[in-house]
């Protein structure tokens, strides 16, 4: 069933929940109405119960390449950046993170700018042969945003970060892959089926556990070993009371597929 979007296509298929940003004639760059529908999408995919996974993706030859400048120009004057991101982008972001199941990026193409960073707030990221990631703010003379300088140095270390960021120099997907930006590269043509695939495993999985494991996952990043611990600890209480954990040890010993309810 698709949704009455019309800057974003919705498609769901058991259990998988595909976003893809569709103004392929700018590159997928975000306007208000882009912004306003993926928000809406993220959060719509949170209150329900028969989503389990996310895919987003881009049409055309590019995931997004950012802000849609066209339209700071239209508004004319200056325009106000930190409230513009407190208002549109960060939302976004924080949508991507609490949303309490996972979300895999399929990077059909370029990725730049605010639309590097979305790919950098989701779970996992698979890219094309072809992707390419910019960090490409200063070029325009502004800095990282929408969680880049967070997410970045955690996924290549500090020093490649930097790198990515001064020199706002394309990363390729095979460097992409390299340095740990990526999960994976395939071929354009197999990356939207193969990220769904994924997506498809990771909804037949238990939700509830997926759920605390994103967020133990997230904690530790700001945690030292002994709070990391603690909340583990925390986390698998939780899980060690829910009806998931009792079907699926059933599930083990009767030596058949388990049938996860989320409860």
């Amino acid at each position: 069933m698709a949704e009455a979007y019309q800057a974003l296509r919705v498609e769901r298929a058991e259990g998988v929940l595909t976003l893809t940003l569709d103004r392929p004639d700018v590159l997928n760059s975000f306007d208000a109405l882009l912004k306003r529908e993926l928000l809406a999408a993220l959060t719509g995919a949170g209150r329900e119960r028969d989503v389990r996974a996310l895919v987003i993706t881009g049409a055309g030859r590019a995931f997004s390449a950012g802000q849609d400048l066209r339209e700071r120009d239209e508004t004319g004057g200056a325009v106000d950046l930190a409230k513009t991101l407190r208002r549109d982008y960060n939302p976004i972001i924080l949508a991507l993170r609490r949303l309490e199941k996972p979300v895999v990026a399929a990077v059909n193409g370029v990725a730049a700018g605010a639309g590097f960073s979305l790919a950098l707030a989701c779970d996992i990221r698979l890219a094309a042969e072809g992707a390419s990631f910019i960090a490409a703010f200063g070029r325009v003379g502004l800095v990282p945003d929408s969680g880049m300088s967070w997410f970045l140095p955690r996924l290549v270390g500090p020093g490649r970060a930097a790198e990515i960021v001064f020199t706002a120099e394309p990363v390729d997907a095979a460097t992409a892959e390299r340095i740990g930006l990526v999960n994976r590269v395939l071929p354009a043509e197999q990356l939207l089926p193969e990220a769904q695939a994924l997506a498809g495993r990771l909804a037949a999985g238990a939700p509830l556990a997926l759920a605390l494991a994103k967020r133990g996952l997230d904690r530790a990043q700001r945690s030292d070993l002994t709070a990391a611990l603690e909340y583990e600890a925390q986390l698998q209480g939780i899980a060690g009371r829910s009806k998931d954990h009792a079907e699926g040890t059933a599930a083990f010993r009767e030596k058949r597929p388990p049938r996860f309810s989320g409860e």
